[in-house]
């Protein structure tokens, strides 16, 4: 029997697709999965908060095999925080999945590592499965201190995490140089990175963490970085607005998958 974990590729739509947009696109990728079913990959989806629930109901209505995850969440139940939304929230919503400490919201909206340490910890405590996002700046890669700052975001988010809650982490590595910039890390640089994620992962008793790779991934890089890269999958941006190229990556994974076993 094979230990190769299925692949896993998250859509991160960020604030792309308004309402009639999403449902578009999801019935489109009802239809695409119906004709050609991906048996062995996970696929989630990740919205704007105002998308949710079109995309929840057409997932279940049409009973398509993918899940529903949120870009951000906040660390406190309730109370007066306008414009957050708490895990209670999303899980009514049949959410499952919750971004974590995207490097978009860490340069942008103040997400220190203290908050992305309290939201994890919000997220896995009501049962929701977590990304974590962990990535370098090019001045970091550029001075080889990347697996230096990886390895402190990843211990500060992780360390002392109850063993109870390790089955709900997934990590993504996301080189912020690589995001949305068309540059793409190159395989050696994704395998040199993955073999020390997973090292650290193992110190911490998560070993068995899924780790992802995100920065310009589309259909015609991701065979490489799965097969050189060592990921067991994506997080995709741009290449996730639209169902061609989504799919794309989607039986690619499937197909390597299917090699690999």
């Amino acid at each position: 029997m094979t230990t190769t974990p299925k692949p896993l590729v998250i859509g991160n739509w960020k604030m792309n697709l308004d309402y009639v947009e999403a449902v578009h696109l999801g019935q489109q990728l009802g239809v695409m999965l119906k004709n050609k079913p991906a048996e062995h990959t996970d696929i989630v989806v990740v919205p704007p908060f105002v998308d949710i629930r079109s995309m929840t109901s057409i997932i279940e209505s049409e009973r398509i095999a993918m899940d529903v995850g949120a870009q951000h969440v906040s660390a406190y139940d309730n109370g007066a925080y306008t414009g957050e939304i708490s895990t209670t929230m999303l899980k009514r919503l049949n959410v499952q999945w919750v971004l974590v400490g995207h490097s978009e919201r860490r340069a942008m909206y103040d997400m220190t590592d203290e908050v992305v340490l309290s939201t994890l910890q919000a997220v896995v405590r009501s049962g929701l499965k977590v990304v974590l996002c962990v990535g370098e700046a090019l001045s970091v890669r550029e001075a080889n201190e990347q697996n230096d700052f990886v390895t402190q975001q990843l211990k500060s988010a992780l360390e002392g995490l109850d063993e109870k809650f390790h089955e709900l982490v997934t990590v993504a590595y996301e080189p912020i140089w690589a995001i949305g910039t068309g540059l793409t890390a190159s395989s050696d640089q994704v395998g040199a990175m993955t073999i020390h994620l997973r090292s650290v992962l193992a110190q911490l008793s998560l070993g068995a963490a899924r780790v992802l790779y995100g920065g310009s991934v589309n259909g015609e890089n991701a065979a490489t970085l799965l097969g050189e890269g060592g990921v067991d999958g994506f997080l995709v941006g741009g290449a996730s607005l639209k169902a061609e190229s989504f799919m794309s990556i989607i039986q690619t994974c499937d197909d390597c998958y299917d090699v690999k076993r």
